[in-house]
This record gives structure tokens, C-alpha cells and sequence, in this order.
């Protein structure tokens, strides 16, 4: 079944150009239509009806008193602009078919109001009509200007109607380009928002709704830039109060004798002191960088050159994204680091899209069960599977990398890698 929705088009602008042209279009063509097939039919067959009946009764006028024809023509030509002359023979007639073509109106008339022979052919420049009309033994030669028995200006209509459709499809056009403007640049400012980015020049323009919108956006962006700013601010803090009593619990367990729960006790304050570090580098990147213009393939060829393990690149496109160094830095080395930790092969691609870049991570490690997946994303989440067991991590790498790529407009997803392992998909825009 074929719906509305999927022969229309898609765009704003194409919707909204053809609700505003189409109306005009369909209105041009229906006038044009109504003028050409009723109105002119009508007016032509009662401008026709009008020469048969004048040639009819001139004919009827002739019959009855020869003599005072000449006087009753010179009245009619100075009333009525026709020509007329007593010859003895006529010009050949001119092809009926062609005729009939030319001046349908005018032979009709003539065959129902004219009852003696006729011919009839067009002549001159304007192609003025010559009819030869038998009366008696004398033939009335008729010589009538062509716009008397049809509309000869007829174009001038098209001429009118084409003007002023044109000049109303230019109003339109130039009205709606300036609403869709306004629309197309709330959109832009929602996606650099989106990425992280500020556009102080950007004002809200347009019509009342698509203001109210755009301050919409401009209000939740700041809420949330507050919120993400105070929530940095809290983490910073707590990590920075944190490493006091750790530090002191670190230099006690230094000093106790070792035995098995001891040693636990240590790998754990060093656990903690791991996520303390992910905690203030986190949140000195989102608090002080500034997003500036990266080249994506050399920023993970240089995080990968950090990790002393077997990983293997395919291709990799060039590829430039407008972001937060440190913080993407920090997420694609997450995301290395947690295949690099799970597998033991490690194949790394970079591809180019039309809206947006994927970065494939692949490992031949384990993997993650698709139910579980969404779960691995959760911050401090330990899954129960053979991925997480008896290694170490803090559980923010997963759910720093999604939300620095979130923050970037992009995201992170986790599928099942060709090599068997898992595959982790960074998706930026650019």
C-alpha cells in the first residue's frame, strides 16, 4: 500500500515549498484551463453567431432591393468594420479541414444561420476572413477582420497569468526562505550544542513558535551545562577529599605485616585510588578544554602507542572532528584499554561516513552477551560473565566513553566482532 508519507518529501524546505508552490500551480494552470476551454469556446462562438447573422441578413437585405445595398453596407462598415464589394467571381476557397481547425466557431455559425453557398478562405497579414456568399446571380464578397469573429489576443492572458504566478512564487519564496532559515539554523545551533560546542553568535530569528523553540533549546543547554558543571565540580571534590584518608590508609597498610587479608586490603586501596585518578582526570578534561578541530586517525594511532599488546590497524580513513582532546583521548584509550585487558588480538578501524565517523575496536576476547550489553555501560558495573572475572578496573572506563561521546554528539555501542570477541563501536560526527 502506497501512503502519502512516502512519495513526499522528507525535507522541511521540499514540504514546505511544495504546500506553498503547488496551491499557486494548480491555481495558474485551473484558470488557464477554465479560460482557454470555457470562456474563450463561449465568447468565440457568440462573436461567430454574431458576423453569420449580420452576413445573413445583408444577404436577405441585397435579395429584396439591390439598388440600396451599396447605402446599407456603407452604414453597416461604419458601425460594424466590415468590408463588402459586389463581384461577379470569387477567390478560390481555402481547405475546409484547415479551416475547421482554425475558425471551428465561425464555419458552425455559418452552416446553421446561412442558407445560400458559401466559400471562405483567410487572407492578409492578420489573416482576415473572406467570405463569398452567392445571392441571386451576384456574389457578396465579404471581407471581415479577423479579431471580429475570434479572440485574437488570447495569449496576453497567458502573458498576465504567467507575471503574476511568477511574482507570487518569488514572494513565497523569499518569505519562506527566511522561516526556513531560522529553522535551519536552530537545527545547527541544537547540533553544536549537541557536540559540546557554543555559538554565542547564534539569536533566536523567525516566527514566535521557532523563537519560543529556539530559546527552549538555549535554556535546557544551560541547565544542563550547570548541572554537568556542578556535578564536575562535586566529583572533583569528593575525589580530592578521598586521597587524604587513602594516602593514610596506604602508609598504614605499609606498615603492617603481610598476610593474605592484608594483601586484599591493598589491592583494593589501590583499586580505589585508580577510580580517584579516573574521577579528578575526568574531571579536569570536561572542566578547562576547549573543543578545537582533531585529527581522529593520529589520535588513536597515538593512544594506541601507549599499550604494550598485539594490535593491528585496518583501514584507516582521514578524518578531522571538531571536539575535546583530552576527553576523546581519555575515551578511545578506555576503549582500547578494555579490549586490549580481554583479548589477545586487537584490530582497530576507522571509517568515514556521510554525517558521522565510526571508529571499530575488535577483540577475540570473550565478549558480552547481547542482553547484557547495555548493562556494561552502567557505571561500577561487574558482570557475572567470564569478560570481568579476576581482572582489574574500576568500572567508569565503558561509561566515561559513552559520555564523552554523547557530549560530542555521538555515541558508543557494543556488538558482536567478526573475530569472535566484541566489537566496540565510537561513533563521533562530523
Amino acid at each position: 500500500m502506497i501512503r502519502l508519507r512516502d512519495i513526499t518529501p522528507k525535507g522541511y524546505w521540499p514540504r514546505i515549498a511544495l504546500i506553498a508552490f503547488l496551491p499557486i500551480v494548480a491555481m495558474m494552470v485551473g484558470m488557464t484551463l477554465y479560460f482557454f476551454g470555457g470562456h474563450m469556446r463561449s465568447v468565440n462562438e457568440r462573436l461567430a453567431d454574431a458576423v453569420a447573422r449580420d452576413t445573413a441578413l445583408i444577404a436577405m437585405a441585397h435579395d429584396r432591393d439591390p439598388a440600396s445595398t451599396r447605402e446599407t453596407l456603407d452604414l453597416f462598415n461604419d458601425t460594424q468594420g466590415e468590408q463588402l464589394a459586389i463581384l461577379q467571381n470569387c477567390p478560390q476557397e481555402d481547405d475546409r479541414a484547415t479551416l475547421r481547425r482554425r475558425l471551428p466557431s465561425v464555419l458552425a455559425a455559418l452552416d446553421t444561420q446561412v442558407t445560400r453557398p458559401f466559400e471562405i478562405s483567410m487572407i492578409g497579414p492578420r489573416d482576415d476572413i473572406l467570405l463569398c456568399l452567392t445571392s441571386n446571380e451576384d456574389t457578396l464578397v465579404f471581407t471581415i477582420p479577423r479579431k471580429r469573429a475570434v479572440i485574437i489576443n488570447g495569449h496576453i492572458y497567458i502573458v498576465w497569468v504567467l507575471g503574476f504566478g511568477i511574482l507570487l512564487l518569488l514572494t513565497a519564496f523569499g518569505f519562506l526562505r527566511n522561516q526556513v532559515r531560522s529553522i535551519l539554523q536552530l537545527t545547527e545551533a541544537a547540533k553544536s550544542f549537541g557536540r559540546g560546542q557554543d555559538m554565542p553568535e547564534y539569536r533566536p530569528s523567525g516566527a514566535t513558535e521557532v523563537r519560543d523553540a529556539a530559546r527552549a533549546v538555549i535554556e535546557m543547554r544551560r541547565k544542563l551545562t550547570a548541572f554537568a558543571d556542578q556535578r564536575m565540580a562535586m566529583l572533583a571534590g569528593v575525589s580530592h577529599d578521598l586521597r587524604t584518608p587513602l594516602t593514610r590508609l596506604k602508609l598504614q597498610m605499609a606498615m603492617m605485616e603481610d598476610s593474605e587479608d592484608i594483601q586484599a586490603a591493598r589491592q583494593d586501596i589501590s583499586h580505589m585510588g585508580a577510580m580517584l585518578d579516573e574521577y579528578l582526570a575526568f574531571a579536569r578534561g570536561e572542566e578547562t578544554e576547549q573543543a578545537s578541530e582533531v585529527r581522529l586517525d593520529q589520535l588513536v594511532r597515538d593512544v594506541v602507542g601507549r599499550f604494550d599488546a598485539e594490535v593491528s590497524f585496518g583501514p584507516m580513513a582521514d578524518v578531522t572532528v571538531t571536539g575535546r582532546r583530552m576527553a576523546l583521548t581519555r575515551a578511545i584509550s578506555n576503549i582500547v584499554s578494555n579490549a586490549v585487558h580481554y583479548g589477545d588480538k586487537v584490530r582497530i578501524e576507522l571509517v568515514d561516513g556521510p554525517r558521522a565517523a565510526d571508529l571499530l575496536v575488535d577483540d577475540n576476547g570473550p565478549g558480552i552477551p547481547a542482553d547484557q550489553r547495555e548493562a556494561a555501560f552502567k557505571p561500577f558495573q561487574r558482570l557475572e560473565e567470564a569478560r570481568t572475572q579476576n581482572l582489574p578496573g574500576s568500572g567508569l572506563g565503558l561509561a566515561l566513553a559513552r559520555d564523552t561521546a554523547r557530549a560530542h554528539g555521538g555515541d558508543v555501542r557494543l556488538e558482536t566482532s567478526p573475530t569472535g570477541g566484541l566489537r566496540a563501536r565510537f561513533r563521533l560526527p562530523h
